[in-house]
């Protein structure tokens, strides 16, 4: 049925509302020869990497190898792949992979996450066989977000696997992973709001059994790896809390507290034609690949519409810096319903590089609450920073899409499932703001959508600010504000020492849909203030809690949750490493 995120009849969260006739379409250039040719290269380099990185293993396993024709699996298959969700599916792909029936448990992390990269870079190739296919609007943007998930899950996968083979950082290693499930996760459920046809067909043929593949590479490093469990209901014990970071004199650290005037930036966008660049799509393509160096892009005030920004994967290290929240404004009004994308697809600014940084800007989208999925930001980058911005829309506000992300003192503006992704994310000294919704609309602030327990993601809102804007502030008795609904099956979401306006309904959060996930959700409330903070009349849900350990409530924070007293401190922006102001 045609149900938005609140469980109530609203067109465009399932499938698009047949009435509605798309007004503007994006335009998608037809694919030449040199698509495939970048899709054949990509996956031959994958190959490669595969190749190299396992060649040490596979050498070793086939010279203790002494099966047969017909392999059985192994006490250390068995083992394995009895932690996983998928355990045939498991067990079937491990006995595939050549010497692995001498493996041991340890080399079976190697050998999971080796079979599903091989499987991802078949899939981007094979998919972008049929590029040069008719495809209308919608069919087209969905088909478009896979092939583009699929290529940095690629990347994602390489990379966890070249740390499981150099034995690097397991927090690396688990974000990647977990992101490369997302990334699946975001791919498939775009395909399933387009009708069922050829293009739709050929896609889940070529995707199959990709999530299951991931969800077991995901659970067999998260038993094997050396950290406690931190990914089920309730938390186990972790590391103890981290202390604020010491600051440093280079003058990269002090980039985010640096005055405009007195920065040197790589490149000046300016509206009015005195910088380098009229326009940030200009500048984004002038940036340069895979820097390692922090390159500044400084937007001028002024308001900057240009359809879907997006800096990519290989645009890493960038940070964009603007005049300031209200005067450098990055807005669009491109919407799921009108005009027939996917949600993914209507962002007017996205990131997915690592090491993304935005200072003073806005993002607005302007499309409006009877427009239904608008996302101004969505940012997918790991480590990303987003600092003094405003965030504005209705419905899909903000899209934490996907790995390590740190907000602060920001303003953020919405309606429906306003703060929404399955980054591991923490917010600290925002300003979150509920607007008044549509007629029969509930406000929620969050849909968290962590689909399987081994996820290392979760929204962490900390010491800061929930209050009604003018419009709600008016007739908040008609239209009651929750701190969120789950969106997927293992949602995890907590407030921390958070001030709560009086607009916050008494129960605090809301079913998605009757009793999913109320037992495997992980919501929780630790000494939050204000008139909307009572816990008295909360939810009475198995995966709600009232937090009361100091040790629980801290895993939550910016060096636990999302390691940041490791890299927060190289982007000069102020964070409270633990709890305690």
């Amino acid at each position: 049925m045609d149900y938005d995120r609140l469980g109530n009849y609203q067109p465009g969260r399932n499938r698009p509302d047949a009435s509605l006739k798309p007004t503007r379409s994006p335009s998608h250039p037809t694919p030449t020869s040199n698509s495939k040719l970048k899709f054949a290269f990509i996956f031959a380099i994958t190959l490669i990497i595969v190749s190299l990185v396992s060649v040490g293993l596979v050498v070793r396993l086939r010279t203790r190898h002494t099966g047969g024709s017909h392999p059985r699996p192994t006490a250390a298959m068995s083992q394995v792949c009895g932690r996983t969700r998928y355990q045939s599916l498991c067990l079937d792909s491990l006995l595939n992979f050549p010497g692995a029936q001498s493996a041991s448990v340890t080399e079976m992390n190697h050998i999971s996450i080796n079979v599903t990269l091989q499987r991802f870079g078949k899939a981007l190739y094979t998919s972008s066989e049929i590029s040069n296919l008719e495809m209308d609007t919608h069919v087209r943007s969905a088909y478009e977000d896979c092939l583009e998930l699929l290529e940095d899950s690629v990347d994602q996968l390489s990379r966890s696997l070249g740390s499981v083979t150099t034995k690097g950082s397991s927090e690396d290693v688990m974000t990647w992973l977990s992101a490369a499930l997302t990334n699946q996760d975001t791919c498939i459920e775009g395909l399933s709001e387009v009708e069922n046809g050829y293009v739709k067909q050929q896609m889940d043929e070529k995707l199959k059994d990709l999530s299951e593949l991931v969800s077991n590479s995901l659970a067999i490093y998260a038993a094997t790896s050396d950290k406690d469990d931190f990914y089920g209901v309730p938390i186990q014990h972790r590391r103890r809390l981290m202390s604020y970071p010491k600051w440093l004199g280079r003058k990269e650290r002090r980039l985010l507290q640096t005055p405009v005037g007195s920065m040197q930036a790589d490149i000046i966008v300016s509206k009015d034609g005195s910088g380098t660049c009229k326009t940030i799509a200009e500048a984004i393509k002038k940036a340069p690949e895979f820097s390692s160096r922090r390159f500044i892009i400084y937007v001028k005030a002024g308001r900057y519409e240009e359809d879907n920004l997006k800096v990519g994967r290989k645009k890493t290290n960038l940070m964009f810096v603007g005049d300031g929240k209200g005067k450098t404004v990055i807005t669009g009004g491109i919407n799921r319903v009108v005009d027939n994308v996917t949600t993914f697809h209507t962002a007017s600014f996205a990131a997915t590089g690592s090491g993304f940084i935005a200072r003073d800007i806005t993002f607005e989208n302007y499309a409006g609450p009877a427009r239904h999925q608008a996302v101004a930001l969505r940012t997918g980058a790991d480590h990303a920073v987003v600092y003094r911005c405003s965030i504005i829309g209705y419905q899909d506000t903000l899209y934490v899409h996907s790995q390590r992300q740190f907000y602060r003192e920001c303003d953020i503006y919405g309606t429906v499932d306003f703060i929404f992704g399955n980054a591991a994310v923490v917010f600290q000294s925002c300003n979150i703001y509920a607007r008044k919704p549509m007629p029969q609309q509930k406000v929620t602030i969050t849909a968290q959508n962590r689909k399987d327990p081994n996820q290392n993601t979760g929204i962490s809102i900390h010491l800061c600010r929930l209050v009604a804007q003018p419009d709600l502030e008016a007739s908040k008795s008609s239209f009651p504000t929750y701190l969120g609904r789950p969106w997927k099956l293992y949602a995890r979401t907590v407030y921390l020492q958070t001030y709560m306006g009086d607009h916050i309904h008494p129960r605090g959060w809301l079913e998605w849909n009757g009793a999913f996930a109320l037992d495997t959700l992980y919501y929780g409330e630790y000494m939050n203030n204000g008139p909307g903070a009572g816990v008295g009349q909360r939810v009475k849900w198995p995966g709600y809690r009232v937090i009361t350990s100091t040790i629980e409530a801290s895993r939550f924070t910016v060096a636990q949750f999302i390691y940041g007293s490791s890299w927060l401190p190289s982007t000069g922006v102020a964070f409270l490493a633990g709890l305690s102001p």
